[in-house]
């Protein structure tokens, strides 16, 4: 299960581009709550530790608490908005949740057992289709990652959503499609070599027909001499 993250914030009092901007000079990120048909709230968090959220890979689909004015607000991350030149995270919109809410997050892909694959063992290559899977669960039991066990895999076989064995109370957001989540393919050298072979065998069969054309010319040649 995905951990739960607390993050400290203080209320925004200007709002408009001009705040904003003070806010991060002071290594302050502004952010807004909302959902639950309550009031959003305008806040602002320390950037440093936003940005170790950030980097744990999960902060998207993690319940985050906000700590405002000694009340928790229990929150999923839905937007960040980076800086397009410096990459600093310049804005954070947060939904609140009820403790057992439905939600739609992405959620990580992890491949097991590599080694039990004869296809990967033999040289195939792991194509992954869908790295983060859509999925729909309980606030409180969202999974850090959805794991795929690759036993028994040999080089074309394919594996769709159909055969992913999720956790209990976790389904796919898209229930419609049977979709392929990863393949087994040939390496690129074994391609390469198939390929050679067949141009090599293509090679021969037009020389040959040049050769008998000369043959057959020169033939004529004699004839005629």
């Amino acid at each position: 299960m995905s951990d739960q993250l607390t993050l400290p914030a203080e209320a925004r009092d200007g709002l408009g581009k001009g705040a904003s901007r003070a806010l991060r000079r002071d290594g302050r990120v502004p952010a807004v709550v909302y959902g639950e048909k309550k009031e959003p709230l305008s806040i602002h968090v320390e950037e440093k530790l936003l940005n170790k959220m950030l980097s744990t890979g999960h902060f998207m689909n993690s319940v985050v608490m906000i700590d405002f004015q000694g009340k928790p607000h229990r929150t999923l991350p839905k937007a960040v908005d980076f800086h397009p030149v410096t990459s600093r995270p310049i804005h954070v919109d947060f939904l609140r949740i009820g403790e057992h809410t439905k939600v739609h997050v992405a959620v990580p892909m992890r491949f097991d057992n590599e080694e039990a694959s004869p296809g990967l063992k033999r040289g195939g290559v792991l194509n992954v289709v869908v790295h983060e899977l859509e999925i729909v669960c309980d606030a409180a039991h969202i999974p850090s990652e959805i794991h795929i066990a690759l036993d028994g895999l040999e080089i074309g076989d394919s594996i769709h959503i159909s055969n992913v064995k999720l956790p209990n109370g976790v389904t796919p957001a898209n229930t419609e499609d049977d979709f392929t989540v990863a393949t087994i393919v040939a390496p690129s050298a074994m391609k390469s070599e198939e390929e050679e072979t067949a141009a090599a065998g293509e090679v021969p069969t037009v020389e040959g027909g040049a050769e008998e054309g000369e043959t057959e010319g020169e033939g004529s040649e004699e004839s005629e001499g």
